[in-house]
């Protein structure tokens, strides 16, 4: 059995009828400790998969690396139970030069599946500063492909599909629609990093004419770490936070929520969002 899903026995109810014994597969949620140069970073609790990814991705968040010439290495380390190792702890080398993490950025509490913020020491520490300045892209998406992208990453989220309980990230080239990379796991701050980490070893960073797309809500969480991979839109099939419009506004990121079927709500950037249908109109009139 995978160690993404895990099976459970199980009693359904149905109110009014009998109960049934059975089984129910379930998405594995279990904890990653990332280190740096053989000291530890922070703890997070994950899906399994795609590990390396997710470190990378994390310490572009962080804004420990830039570029993927700062990633260099990375192992799993001795963490076993029963004498079996568990691949639950990951141990990153830096790229030449590359500074490690302050001490100040070590997460002092575990950060959980739903929580990517949690373990931050200060408010000041919540916002980290990019080295990318994302309002000087002039990416263009077009509304009706826009729209696509929900469906696409629907149909690649395969431990969803088995589950039922894992959200996703979707890494799409604005000008041709093309679905690049898509990355699951129980945490969406997880997923977002996993797909950063993919162009981080990809060399791909700044994310310069790409839409972030996620399946959950877009947090302030989501479009920082948006954010420090230069990434210039970010579209969600939920609701936006009051905090993610404003920092979405503030850094002049395109934030599009509520995405479904052929709509969508504008929260902040909507000059980037090209309405072909609006534009004929006008030129009739």
């Amino acid at each position: 059995m995978s160690r993404i899903t895990a099976r459970r026995k199980i009693t359904r109810l149905t109110v009014g009828s009998r109960t049934l014994a059975g089984e129910d597969l379930l998405a594995v949620e279990e904890p990653l400790e990332i280190r740096v140069n053989g000291r530890r970073l922070a703890v997070t609790m994950r899906t399994p998969g795609n590990d390396i990814d997710l470190a990378a991705g994390f310490l572009v968040s962080e804004g420990v690396i830039t570029t993927g010439d700062g990633f260099n290495t990375a192992r799993y380390c001795a963490g076993a139970v029963d004498g079996v190792n568990t691949y639950n702890v990951l141990d990153v080398t830096l790229g030449p030069g590359v500074a490690p993490p302050a001490p100040s950025l070590e997460r002092s509490l575990l950060t959980t599946s739903s929580c990517g913020l949690c373990g931050k020491e200060s408010i000041d520490a919540v916002r980290t500063k990019s080295a990318f300045v994302i309002a000087d892209d002039p990416v263009r998406v077009d509304a009706e492909s826009l729209t696509t992208f929900p469906e696409q990453l629907r149909a690649g989220q395969n431990v969803f599909e088995k589950t039922g309980g894992i959200h996703a990230a979707g890494l799409f080239d604005a000008a041709t629609g093309e679905l690049l990379v898509l990355r699951e796991d129980v945490g969406r701050h997880n997923a977002v990093d996993k797909v950063i980490g993919w162009a981080v070893k990809e060399n791909r960073l700044p994310l310069t004419g790409t839409v972030l797309m996620v399946s959950s809500r877009a947090s302030f969480e989501l479009t920082q770490k948006a954010l420090m991979a230069g990434i210039p839109v970010l579209a969600a099939v939920s609701a936006p936070s009051s905090l993610a419009a404003e920092f979405a506004a503030e850094v002049g990121m395109t934030l599009v929520g509520f995405l479904r079927g052929d709509s969508m709500v504008i929260y902040a950037g909507g000059d980037r969002i090209v309405d072909r249908a609006d534009a004929a109109s006008a030129a009739v009139a």
